[in-house]
């Protein structure tokens, strides 16, 4: 039962009114509702109507979230998933027992179901006039500030049903979240790619440069890591013979949360035999310029200040020029460790440390480079030191064929022309452990069944990941990540902080 003494003053007086229902025979949770229309269903069957002696008789239930008792009688607004839509409530018409409940049992809210005719007020809003009505769901805790939302950020993360449940903004964001997925669910399968499903509990993890989460299978009796990406299975997949595969699923890396960033976070991945790298930036392209003319019908989408276009093409920077044009360092001419320190010292540059040559350079690509790209923008052409899964250049063994996509100063997008040769494959792994012995702690690790795959011969192939959570910060013109994840990682209570993000 509940513990009456540890409830506040709002919770005891609608727990009290819940008890009183019950008192007369009513349930204050009844099992199911019987209703018919929705609030926007109901408005548009009285205009409908062929006159107000034909107008239509409804059952409408929601959220209640506006009450105005006035003696004899009582308004009220609903809210479903339409919208909403007012009550009338008169004691003439509903009697005096189910009046009186009106009156001093309802609260905001309260979820409902009311019956009557639909009429129109002397202002002319659409209205049910109330012949009968029950309690569907008696809300213990009231809402927050009298519907205008929870005022702190933390808060409304961590109650998300009460950020939902006061504010539509908040859940046309999900709802345009959901549109984009099926856009590109929709094109992706015009293109005769298959939707698959790999593992999420992975005996070794791989697919990016990332710390993983570890958990324990006790029937096994074995660590298994959740995934930090699926490439590796989908990659499996083209070697058992489908050509053209992607998966939108949730992977997860052992990482600090910020404005981009979120431990749990939704991608997909694609994989194309016979393909290449500029395949993948053509079909990057086609698919978020069409999912953009889906879900918003332009191809022109306000973000903060800037107003970005979609339509392609999008430009093709080399990776080392936008390094050179940013900060002057010529990454091609500082190929070790200490002569990249050198070159970034000597330019009065300010960068974290890092353990190894590659990670440096994307260092200093993602403090001076990165936030300067607005508009979508290709970045190819990556070191193969910090690329072990992708095809070197044929003119450039330190160079791969991989390109990041960046929109509104942040990657959402990385692919490679898929590295096959097992040998190769191997050699770079085993250089990845070095990397870690240096101190890389997101170093890949040796996958052995991967390797063993690529002996049974993989076609040459273009891959792209996507970040489904950044598109639709894109698409929904949201600073931060949280804003498009319905329940974000957050710290314990104790420990978070009072600001909206970790620094």
């Amino acid at each position: 039962m509940v513990d009456l003494n540890q409830l506040n003053e709002y919770q005891r007086n609608r727990l009290e009114k819940a008890e009183r229902l019950r008192e007369q025979g009513i349930d204050p949770y009844p099992l199911r509702t019987r209703r018919t229309h929705t609030s926007r269903e109901a408005i548009q069957a009285l205009e409908n109507a062929p006159s107000e002696d034909e107008a239509p008789r409804v059952i409408v239930a929601g959220r209640i979230v506006a009450l105005r008792v006035m003696g004899k009688v009582t308004f009220a607004h609903i809210e479903d998933r339409d919208g909403r839509v007012q009550l009338f409530f008169q004691l003439n018409t509903l009697g005096e027992d189910a009046y009186t409940r009106v009156k001093k049992l309802l609260d905001l809210g309260d979820i409902i179901e009311a019956e009557g005719v639909m009429f129109r007020t002397r202002t002319g809003e659409p209205t049910v006039r109330v012949e009968a009505w029950r309690m569907l769901a008696k809300a213990l805790n009231p809402p927050p500030e009298k519907w205008h939302g929870l005022s702190d950020v933390e808060q409304r993360y961590r109650y998300r049903y009460v950020d939902l449940m006061s504010n539509p903004d908040v859940r046309r964001i999900f709802e345009t979240r959901s549109r984009m997925i099926r856009a590109v669910r929709r094109f992706m399968d015009e293109q005769g790619f298959l939707e698959v499903e790999t593992p999420i509990l992975q005996p070794v993890y791989g697919g990016a440069e990332a710390e993983p989460f570890i958990t324990h299978h006790n029937w096994a009796k074995r660590d298994l890591y959740l995934r930090i990406a699926p490439e590796l299975y989908l990659k499996r997949l083209l070697v058992g013979g489908f050509e053209r595969v992607y998966e939108i699923g949730k992977n997860f890396r052992n990482e600090g949360v910020s404005t981009k960033h979120n431990p749990e976070h939704t991608a997909m991945e694609a994989y194309q035999a016979y393909a290449d790298y500029n395949d993948m930036m053509n079909l990057a392209e086609q698919l978020w310029y069409r999912v953009a003319l889906d879900v918003h019908g332009t191809a022109q989408l306000p973000y903060g200040e800037h107003v970005l276009d979609f339509t392609p093409p999008w430009p093709r920077i080399t990776l080392r020029d936008a390094i050179l044009e940013r900060t002057g360092v010529d990454i091609n001419a500082a190929r070790t460790l200490d002569a990249l320190r050198d070159a970034i010292r000597q330019r009065g540059l300010r960068v974290d440390e890092k353990p190894t040559w590659g990670k440096l350079v994307d260092e200093l690509f993602s403090e001076f480079v990165e936030p300067h790209l607005i508009q979508p923008t290709f970045i190819v052409d990556y070191p193969r030191e910090i690329s072990p899964l992708a095809k070197q250049k044929p003119d450039d063994p330190d160079t791969v064929e991989r390109f990041e996509l960046f929109i509104a100063g942040m990657e959402v997008a990385n692919a490679f022309s898929e590295l096959n040769d097992p040998v190769e494959q191997e050699r770079r792994f085993e250089a990845q452990q070095a990397n870690r012995a240096a101190g890389d702690t997101e170093a890949h690790p040796m996958d052995e069944d991967f390797v063993n795959a690529l002996m049974y011969g993989m076609p040459p192939a273009g891959g792209i990941g996507f970040g489904i959570d950044r598109f639709a910060m894109i698409f929904t013109n949201q600073k931060s990540i949280r804003e498009v994840i319905l329940f974000p990682t957050l710290r314990e209570r104790h420990e978070e902080s009072t600001h909206e993000e970790e620094a």
